[in-house]
């Protein structure tokens, strides 16, 4: 018992002495003296290093990121074996949305001193891209930053001005060219750097109508040179590649003749026997590596006549890999086709595990509208989450809903590229045989265009 009441004392002493010392800066405890500079690191947004000179008495320290932080705040300790070392914390960028803290703990026996880290907030933007028409347009930001911020545009036909700390105002000027065109703002805050993207429309994008909610994204008018741009890829397969089709798809063009070419601005795809007998004809593939996910896809058409022709406006995914996800489980749109055996019945369609054609299942819907092979019509096709829509001059011709049962029914949830044809025979073109008298053939488009949501 007389052991145990001169313990307990000296337990207490010993306890009292390192109670404190994790808040302590400079501290002396068993003839130790640890002293850290700074005592404290405001880092930025945007992440750095930060060198913290450490002077140690005893010559034995080391340093360490408290666990409240250790995700992104890291240590290297350079001469921990001397009186004067330092420490070198990195600390990553913050990716969250606000002020965030830590500390870094130096240690040297049982000595602590603990530097704390507050980092700052990144900005925020309430914009990362902004389109504008082709009249111009003003737009407000709002900017949210730890401290000061400028902005700068890229380009003389968009102009800034900063209304407060929290509001940036951004107005384009008229475009009279006949070419879109793009540019970005520039926003400094400190070390950090935003960038905002700006679109602006062509001259003649005035005359598009926009349907409601959405903005124009991409669009060819076939109105510039004789040829398709580099936006557009030829497909080139022999016959019987697909639906046991009688043409031969090249890349532009065959036995002297093009079968895609530009024209009065529109696009002529011809289908025509060439001098060796083949069926020659284009097939050819907007974005084909990176297309759009949902939208509005239109594009203003006159078919062609014959018996044997198959014309189509449609889509299909970018990039898929057909060996671990194949036709018809990845999906197909098919916002027109018809054939010159029934001529101007226009159809649309969507092809997927649970409903396709080989099982006589699929979603479809027709209409005689006339004079599809004699005048031009617009065909489109509205793709949300939640539904796909098909339109023949503006009016609804099917509506193909989400079920939301899983991906035999929607697997719409990807990318896929517009595709526009003209194919000769073939399961549905030539079910009722083909009339080589009517070649050659030609569909004309007047234009494709795709708007997405604001």
């Amino acid at each position: 018992m007389n052991i145990i009441y001169h313990i307990l004392p000296i337990l207490f002493l010993v306890l009292t002495a390192c109670g404190d010392s994790d808040n302590d800066l400079s501290l002396t405890g068993g003839n130790v003296t640890l002293e850290c500079n700074p005592t404290s690191i405001e880092a930025e947004a945007v992440g750095d290093e930060y060198p913290l000179i450490v002077n140690c008495s005893s010559g034995e320290w080391t340093a360490f990121a408290n666990d409240n932080c250790s995700s992104w705040v890291s240590t290297k300790i350079i001469n921990p074996s001397t009186d004067n070392g330092q420490v070198l914390i990195t600390v990553k960028a913050n990716n969250t949305a606000s002020v965030r803290n830590g500390s870094v703990i130096v240690k040297s026996g049982q000595t602590r001193v603990t530097v704390e880290i507050a980092q700052k907030a990144p900005m925020q933007l309430s914009v990362q891209e902004i389109f504008s028409n082709s009249s111009g347009e003003t737009f407000t930001i709002a900017v949210t930053a730890s401290g000061s911020w400028n902005a700068q545009p890229s380009d003389s036909w968009m102009t800034v001005d900063k209304a407060d700390e929290n509001t940036l105002t951004v107005r384009t000027l008229p475009n009279d060219a006949q070419k879109s065109r793009r540019g970005t703002i520039c926003i400094k805050a400190g070390a950090e750097e935003a960038t905002v993207s700006v679109y602006q429309e062509s001259a003649e994008d005035r005359d598009i109508i926009t349907p409601e909610g959405y903005r124009l994204v991409w669009h060819d008018e076939f109105d510039e040179g004789t040829t398709l741009s580099s936006e557009w890829t030829h497909e080139v397969q022999g016959p019987g590649w697909v639906n046991n089709e009688l043409q031969t798809y090249v890349n532009g063009q065959a036995d002297g003749k093009r079968v895609t070419e530009l024209v009065d601005g529109k696009l002529n795809i011809h289908c025509f026997k060439g001098s060796d007998g083949k069926v020659y004809s284009g097939r050819v593939y907007a974005h084909l590596n990176t297309g759009w996910l949902y939208g509005y896809f239109e594009s203003r058409i006159m078919l062609p006549k014959g018996k044997g022709t198959w014309p189509a406006f449609w889509m299909m995914p970018v990039n898929n890999d057909y060996g671990a996800n194949p036709w018809p489980q990845c999906g197909e749109i098919d916002i027109m086709e018809e054939v010159g055996a029934d001529a101007n019945i226009v159809s649309s369609s969507i092809h997927c595990a649970a409903y396709n054609h080989p099982m006589n299942t699929q979603k479809t819907a027709n209409r005689n509208i006339g004079t599809a092979e004699s005048e031009y019509h617009v065909y489109a096709c509205e793709w949300t989450e939640d539904y796909i829509r098909f339109f023949v001059d503006g009016e609804v011709l099917m509506t193909f809903n989400n079920e939301g049962t899983g991906r035999e029914v929607w697997p719409f949830t990807y990318a896929f590229y517009p595709i526009l044809n003209l194919a000769w025979g073939g399961d549905w073109g030539g079910y009722k045989g083909v009339d080589e008298s009517a070649l050659p053939v030609t569909m004309k488009v007047d234009y494709v265009r795709v708007f997405q949501k604001k």
